[in-house]
């Protein structure tokens, strides 16, 4: 069998196990999550800036205050959302099976996805590059090297067939070695059974850094084959719920477009007669009635973990550890594509 049909078998087995699962009723989500008075939130397990858990147990990342804002909007309180760590290849499973309410976990938004698991995108929370990690004593320092070579992917993950396509149209070939989680991967690109590891930019990182013997033995090719959009993930069959999730994400963008911060936020809205705040004011007791949430959902998102860009620079960019450049994720005004459709 040629490698692009292993590829093929896999994925289809995967999504085999996925539509046999019994899926939750989607149903009203939102009145679910506030008898249980908590937010049940997928994330990865164990991504720095995207979602991690420090040695108290406090979770931080860009997914992690997404799930914190929707649970400030939903149920007053940022603090009432459990997180759960899922692996790549659980993520689709434990959201069809109702373990969680949604999935925040660095997942690509993909038409097959959506087609074939009935599982629906709300938005684009974040966009990256698929690169590549290797070993630098390998000595490889461009892409064309990584032709015929073994490359780790993450099992569950879309990377394998991103490659396939790519390298399809170079005509070269490559053969994936699966593993469960980045800190396999770099286990085993250590041990030489891969060549490289393909990911996105902040998993390349993490692992680069947790790395046994450190980081310094390891390289980031600087090349990126694909353009990456992740967001978050709802069960398909609830309107509301995937209309509150997607809007708590533009509310944030909005947030930072207009200058309202984590920090003034209440005060701009609360006291100011400018027209933006006079429509969002406006605006706000309506969506709270049709949603079925309390009113102030968009100030208690904003107020609970700031608008989108002190977001991304506190958890990924310059006030961060990894500091990333914001690249396609600044505002559309600033030669992004971050903007957020008309609010009426």
């Amino acid at each position: 069998m040629s490698q692009l049909g292993k590829i093929v078998v896999g994925i289809l087995a995967t999504w085999t196990l996925l539509l046999l699962s019994v899926p939750v009723q989607a149903g009203d989500t939102i009145t679910r999550i506030k008898a249980r008075n908590n937010l049940r939130c997928g994330v990865s397990d164990g991504i720095l800036g995207l979602s991690m858990q420090d040695q108290n147990g406090r979770w931080s990342g860009i997914d992690v205050d997404f799930c914190r804002a929707l649970g400030a909007a939903v149920l007053g309180d940022s603090e009432n959302v459990s997180f759960v760590p899922l692996a790549a290849s659980a993520r689709f499973s434990a959201l069809k099976g109702g373990s969680v309410d949604v999935l925040v976990r660095n997942t690509t938004w993909t038409m097959e996805r959506e087609a074939v698991l009935g599982v629906l995108f709300t938005g684009i929370l974040y966009y990256e590059g698929q690169g590549f990690l290797v070993s630098k004593s390998s000595g490889i320092q461009e892409l064309s090297q990584l032709n015929r070579a073994t490359i780790c992917v993450v099992n569950g993950t879309n990377h394998a067939g991103q490659l396939s396509q790519i390298f399809g149209v170079k005509g070269w070939d490559f053969q994936p070695v699966l593993v469960e989680s980045p800190a396999m991967a770099v286990e085993t690109l250590r041990e030489g059974s891969c060549k490289a590891y393909t990911s996105e930019r902040p998993q390349l990182m993490a692992a680069m850094g947790g790395a046994a013997g450190g980081p310094d033995q390891y390289l980031i090719l600087p090349v990126e084959v694909s353009t990456v959009p992740m967001g978050p993930v709802v069960l398909g069959g609830d309107h509301e719920w995937f209309t509150l999730v997607r809007w708590i994400l533009f509310t944030l963008i909005r947030a930072e477009d207009g200058g309202y911060t984590k920090a003034n936020v209440r005060a701009r809205l609360d006291h100011s007669d400018d027209y933006r705040a006079r429509s969002w004011k406006e605006l706000d007791g309506l969506i709270a009635k049709s949603l079925n949430i309390e009113a102030g959902w968009g100030i208690r998102a904003v107020e609970s973990a700031g608008n989108y860009g002190e977001i991304f620079e506190r958890n990924l960019g310059e006030h961060s550890v990894l500091k990333l450049e914001r690249g396609l994720n600044k505002l559309w005004k600033d030669g992004g594509l971050m903007y957020a459709p008309p609010f009426r």
